[in-house]
């Protein structure tokens, strides 16, 4: 009798991939969350483009250099485009690069607010806040920062001076939350302002310099000044403004001998009767020794304030604006 075998085929186990993690947007699509940047990406790339290399941006955020390099190419991958040229000498945005690092700005901004509004439910304010100012204006603000740190010990304020233009340019970007600048009133769209206080500008001369036209009363014309060598301050400032605008409103001419970006710099050069220089009286007044004279008309003249993006402050920056006055 012939046995019969059975025989039993053995299919080899395939093992199935293991499936990705998905989510789904609002409107029920599918993403894949692999794919998702994080914040500490986001915040290495800005690190980068403010620093102006990996080096600087590595040790900005306390890593190797290597780790900033690998965390920016993977970035790139998954958008698919570089964010920088690399080259020999330095390292510069792509034009994927400056629409990326506005974007990720904001989105790092925001988580940082998400956590001041937690914190703040729990009545501990902490986050940081960063105050732009420029040369010459300060209005006290030091007062203001000490209450802050005095009220908030958790708040952290960074402190950035640059030329007005510089700042307002900052308050659009996000990268500052307040400033205290002087802006005329085309600087001021778009933005939130309270006027703290307004100043004329007054002449500065050395103590030999015979002004010719100057009254007993110490008042000259712009009409005179125009026709003495000049000190300016550099294009950007605040002064630099004020002052271009009221010889424009004068009708007056001029021309400009020296161009300094530096307050010191234009009262040496003042001392030194190699010019007068035009500034506001109470900076003029930290040089006592210098002689001041005041306009008859058309005194140029700058309007002090704290400004900042619109919408509501975040409690941090409310906090501070609350000391400002």
């Amino acid at each position: 009798m012939n046995r019969r075998t059975r025989t039993t085929s053995h299919r080899p186990h395939t093992m199935q991939p293991r499936s990705k993690p998905v989510a789904f947007t609002p409107d029920g699509a599918l993403f894949d969350q692999e794919r998702m940047m994080d914040l500490r990406q986001m915040e290495v790339v800005v690190s980068v483009a403010d620093t102006g290399g990996f080096t600087a941006a590595a040790r900005r955020l306390h890593v190797v250099q290597s780790a900033v390099s690998s965390t920016v190419r993977a970035l790139e991958r998954e958008l698919g485009a570089p964010l920088f040229d690399r080259t020999t000498h330095r390292v510069s945005l792509t034009p994927a690069g400056e629409a990326f690092v506005p974007a990720a700005r904001a989105t790092l901004r925001a988580a940082e607010l998400a956590r001041e509004a937690v914190d703040a439910v729990g009545g501990q304010l902490r986050g940081r806040v960063t105050v732009g100012t420029m040369q010459g204006v300060w209005a006290g603000l030091h007062h203001a920062l000490a209450a802050l740190r005095a009220e908030h010990p958790g708040v952290v304020v960074h402190l950035r001076q640059a030329a007005v233009a510089d700042i307002r340019q900052a308050l659009r970007e996000g990268t500052v939350d307040l400033a205290v600048v002087a802006l005329d009133r085309q600087q001021q769209r778009g933005l939130t302002t309270r006027l703290l206080s307004r100043e004329d500008m007054v002449l500065l001369a050395a103590p030999r310099r015979v002004l010719a036209g100057a009254t007993p009363s110490g008042e000259v014309r712009l009409a005179d000044i125009g026709q003495l060598p000049l000190v300016d301050f550099t294009p950007g400032w605040a002064i630099r403004y004020a002052v271009d605008r009221a010889f424009r409103a004068a009708g007056v001419d001029r021309g400009t001998t020296f161009e300094v970006n530096d307050i010191g710099a234009a009262a040496e050069l003042v001392r030194n009767d190699l010019g007068v220089c035009i500034m506001p009286k109470s900076i003029a007044d930290r040089f006592p020794d210098l002689p001041q004279y005041r306009f008859d008309r058309h005194a140029p003249n700058w309007k002090i304030m704290v400004v900042r993006p619109p919408g509501e402050a975040p409690p941090a920056v409310a906090a501070l604006l609350r000391h400002i006055t």
